[in-house]
């Protein structure tokens, strides 16, 4: 089964199966959902079955879910920058993704290292964040008992400050005077980590921390950096999760290379990356110890011939095979641009090439 499988990878066991995730394709792909599943998603009413039976039918082993996101910063009022966003899809309700807007709430500099998070952001009652994190978890395990479901929090600690400042900004505050940003950044652990007090003490098993570290391009910045100021609040953070005996998985965008040891220091049970990082270089060094999902990569399925995608397939599943805690997923999304007879093509290698 599903749920097997994708256990089995956490804990680092042999299934019969290679595992499988998808972290979109569920949510936007309706054509390819209507010919998988039959169903007529251009009816909305529809589409949240066809969802449901088309990740049953690509024989998913985890849904990747978190709870805590950006909202969370604005909810009572605390400022954000909105970024914009291109198009990627069309969601259940019918509704698009694009966002025009680009703004900072920043006047200026000062404006900026005069922010006090946990004044700006608030402490919620971590009853409330216990029951949220339960509820969220229940809901999917009703949902979807055939997989493997978690929560989390988006926002850790990089992507908290990104979706705060925007990348300009964020770049800037952290050049200008390293000292009075490092004050942000302490301050913004201290509101953070109450989401992660509060995994801790809830029954989910599965925590999904989320954190993009980097671009297709590498570090945004000095990886000493990173090793001084986002690393050691990252472990403490997630130090009383794993306490607690929860499985932890870790999410990053981008090239992750250069950190590949410090994510494994974080105490981590998987690392789900894009497929610009060298997987194979983190199972030689890891794959005995850490699990990792990722693998595909949605340009090739898009630009590249037939033999090119199943010659890929083909070197991704021999890989795979030797490895307890490899996941199969394309790394960088299966967005709603992908050609439909790729997409099942794509599957149809899957489900031939993954037993073990």
């Amino acid at each position: 089964m599903s749920y097997e499988n994708g256990w089995n990878a956490l804990n680092l066991q042999f299934s019969s199966k290679i595992p499988r995730t998808e972290y979109s394709a569920h949510s936007y792909h309706w054509e390819l959902m209507k010919v998988v599943t039959g169903t007529d998603t251009s009816k909305l009413e529809l589409r949240k079955e066809a969802s449901k039976e088309f990740m049953r039918r690509w024989d998913y082993s985890f849904l990747w879910n978190v709870c805590i996101s950006r909202d969370f910063l604005s909810v009572n009022g605390g400022r954000i920058t909105s970024m914009g966003h291109a198009v990627f899809g069309e969601n259940a309700s019918g509704k698009g993704d694009f966002n025009s807007q680009v703004n900072s709430p920043f006047a200026d500099i000062e404006d900026l290292y005069a922010l006090d998070p946990c004044k700006e952001y608030k402490e919620f009652e971590q009853a409330e964040l216990i029951r949220l994190f339960e509820q969220k978890y229940s809901e999917a395990e009703a949902e979807f008992p055939e997989m493997v479901n978690m929560s989390g929090v988006y926002i850790s600690m990089f992507s908290g400050l990104i979706d705060i400042f925007g990348w300009e900004s964020l770049l800037l505050g952290i050049g200008y005077d390293e000292k009075k940003f490092a004050k942000i950044i302490d301050g913004y652990y201290q509101w953070v980590r109450q989401f992660f007090t509060a995994f801790a003490a809830s029954s989910v098993p599965v925590m999904m921390v989320h954190d993009d570290l980097c671009w297709t391009s590498g570090p945004a910045t000095d990886p000493e950096w990173y090793r001084k100021y986002i690393f050691p609040y990252l472990k403490k953070l997630i130090a009383p999760v794993k306490e607690s005996g929860k499985k932890v998985m870790f999410t990053s965008d981008g090239t992750i290379d250069e950190f590949f040891d410090d994510i494994v220091n974080l105490g981590v049970d998987s690392v789900v990356m894009e497929p610009s990082s060298n997987m194979s270089l983190f199972a030689q060094k890891y794959g005995d110890r850490v699990g990792f999902v990722g693998g595909m990569d949605c340009r090739t399925l898009i630009y590249g011939s037939l033999a090119e995608i199943e010659s890929e397939m083909k070197r991704l599943m021999d890989f795979g095979k030797r490895y307890p805690g490899f996941i199969l997923a394309v790394g960088n999304h299966l967005p709603a641009d992908v050609p439909i007879e790729r997409a099942l093509f794509y599957n149809e290698l899957y489900e031939k090439l993954a037993v073990r």
